[in-house]
């Protein structure tokens, strides 16, 4: 059952990968996947090991032809023979054949319920009933062969469903929705239910943050009213490099951990697999320091679901509240790339027109209460959520609260003073603060947005602050804009606010077209400065346009030095040379109105 406040992990089943055992009651396992040639076995053997040696438990390979399939033998034969144990995953693509053939040589097979049987385009998207089962009877028979195959060789399978590539069957029946996803991995489950097949690991991915979250915890709850407790693995496909892909990641897979689920996760990354591992143990470490903790009683408000995004509804309050985008507040001044909206200086908040408002805490009350300002903050804990204080904020419509904790569990002690708000129908706008104590950037990065992504997404929070101890070497060492750009990233991956350009693109695999780092880096020197824009970079097309579904712009690989560039989902031109592809795609952006100059 859904419990936002008390930090419990989901109750799953156990199941056998290979030398790791997965759910039930073992550790939350950290995976990732390589971007080499899978017919290469020499270079993928060498960075599997890497993969190992940062700390990575399972290995994902692309399997994306029946002859990859075959080299995953050799593949595992040599990690064997090098005294390497950790279990191999084929991904599969398209063609179920290339899955009968990987499972007789890996751990596991992931398929996509998706493609499984190949995309099927019909002369109409419409099905009838009769059409429908059919294609269900078709997709059943073929996945039960695959079954037999990975029962006869202890293979576990994966279903992994992304947003973006339902098949058309479903897509006609529920859209690319959290709904559809969720019906598109039950026929899949039941076909294994019905199979007694139960080595089965399940993933809802997808760039968009919300959409992810949405979609597992829908499949959670339609999963515990069945019955069923496969295990989960977690992930935010696209997430991107640097700071936005760490972020972003945190945002989406922290919610879910945050909420007791995930039993694997893979922080999916444009950099090398060997760099996603300690940011994934970074995350799973950080919420699972938050067993045990101290009870937190608190009632779920009625009118909150947690299936889809519904913004709490708050009075404005000058510029934060109401239908306004989150604000961003800064302990101190600094030299911002992009200024947050107010300052909190010796207990006195400014906006950037130099206006002054007061601050208050819950010694103040009287204070605040004879306070004719048009704008005025109380800093509260949930604790501190009195009857006394519950009757102010209904009264005074010129207060904005910034809410802050310091329980092991803050983000369920945040979640009681909202649900509380709601239960009491109080519209009074919320602030979120946060302090830490870190010893790097990506820490601070991973646990401020493990903390308030997932608040952002339940549709909390009318603004951010995050904080460091005053004096703290740390912040003597990089300043405050650091923390400045974590608050803006953290608003921009939850969807809430959008300040600079995002780019959605893939961790690469042996499928990628291209050097996607170099990509990268050239594409955003070119447009980091159109803010508001999505612009994915894909690596090949078997992924790129079903998962660039929320991007503006489009570019991805078609073939060796070839790049084909869309605008939302429609391909505008297609196997242009990769030397030409970055000026064709700025002029493509031009040509919609969307560019503007640097400054």
């Amino acid at each position: 059952m859904y419990n936002p406040f008390n930090y419990t992990r989901r109750r799953s089943d156990r199941i056998r990968v290979g030398s790791v055992l997965l759910g039930g009651d073992q550790p939350v396992r950290v995976q990732s996947m390589a971007n080499t040639d899978t017919n290469d076995t020499e270079n993928s053997v060498a960075q599997c090991i890497r993969i190992v040696e940062a700390g990575g438990e399972i290995v994902r390979f692309t399997a994306q032809g029946v002859k990859e399939a075959e080299n995953l033998k050799h593949i595992h034969a040599a990690l064997r023979e090098q005294g390497f144990e950790v279990p191999l995953v084929a991904d599969i693509h398209f063609v179920a054949q290339e899955a009968d053939v990987a499972a007789q040589y890996v751990e596991k097979v992931r398929v996509n319920p998706g493609n499984f049987i190949g995309m099927v385009r019909r002369e109409t998207p419409d099905y009838t009933e009769e059409e429908y089962n059919a294609e269900y009877l078709r997709i059943r028979e073929r996945f039960t062969q695959l079954i037999a195959i990975c029962k006869e060789h202890s293979t576990a399978i994966r279903i992994g469903v992304n947003h973006g590539s339902l098949s058309e069957r479903m897509m006609n029946r529920w859209g690319d929705t959290p709904r559809g996803m969720v019906e598109s991995c039950l026929e899949f489950l039941q076909v294994c239910i019905d199979e007694d097949f139960h080595n089965v690991v399940i993933s809802m991915k997808a760039s968009n943050t919300l959409s992810m979250v949405h979609a597992v915890r829908l499949l959670v709850h339609e999963m515990d009213r069945r019955d069923m407790h496969f295990p989960l693995h977690l992930g935010v496909t696209e997430a991107g490099d640097g700071e936005d892909g760490r972020i972003k990641s945190a945002v989406g897979i922290g919610a879910m951990l945050q909420d007791g689920i995930g039993d694997t996760i893979r922080v999916s990354l444009s950099e090398e697999p060997e760099a996603e591992i300690p940011v994934a143990r970074q995350l799973v470490d950080y919420v699972r320091s938050k067993a045990d903790h101290e009870p937190i009683a608190a009632d779920i408000a009625p009118s909150f679901s947690p299936f889809e995004y519904t913004r709490r509804s708050t009075r404005r309050v000058g510029i934060i509240g109401g239908d306004q985008v989150p604000v961003v507040m800064m302990p101190q001044d600094g030299g911002f790339a992009t200024l947050p909206d107010f300052l909190l200086k010796e207990g006195v908040v400014t906006d950037q027109q130099g206006a002054e408002y007061p601050v208050y805490d819950v010694t103040q009350l009287q204070l605040l209460a004879a306070d004719s300002s048009a704008l005025k903050f109380l800093k509260l804990e949930y604790p501190q959520l009195t009857v006394e204080v519950l009757r102010l904020l209904t009264a005074d419509p010129s207060i904005v609260v910034i809410l802050t904790s310091n329980h092991v569990n803050p983000v369920g002690e945040m979640r009681a003073f909202f649900h509380t708000l709601l239960i009491h129908d109080i519209p009074t706008p919320v602030v979120l603060h946060r302090g830490y104590e870190v010893n790097d950037i990506q820490e601070l990065q991973i646990k401020a947005a493990a903390d308030l992504g997932v608040l952002f997404l339940d549709g909390f929070g009318d603004g951010i602050m995050l904080e460091l101890p005053k004096g703290y070497s740390y912040m003597k060492r990089l300043g405050v804009e650091e923390l400045n750009s974590v608050a803006f990233g953290i608003l921009q991956a939850s969807r809430v606010r959008v300040t600079k350009t995002e780019y959605i693109s893939c961790p690469s695999c042996g499928r990628t077209m291209f050097r996607l780092q170099t990509v990268i880096a050239r594409v955003k020197e070119k447009t980091s400065h159109l803010n508001g824009l999505k612009i994915a970079i894909m690596g090949c097309i078997v992924n790129g346009p079903g998962e660039m579904a929320d991007a503006d712009y489009g570019y991805v690989g078609f073939g060796r030095g070839k790049v084909s560039l869309y605008k939302k989902k429609e391909c505008i031109e297609k196997g242009i040379n990769e030397e030409d592809a970055v000026d064709r795609l700025i002029a493509l952006i031009k040509a919609n109105g969307d560019w503007k100059e640097s400054k």
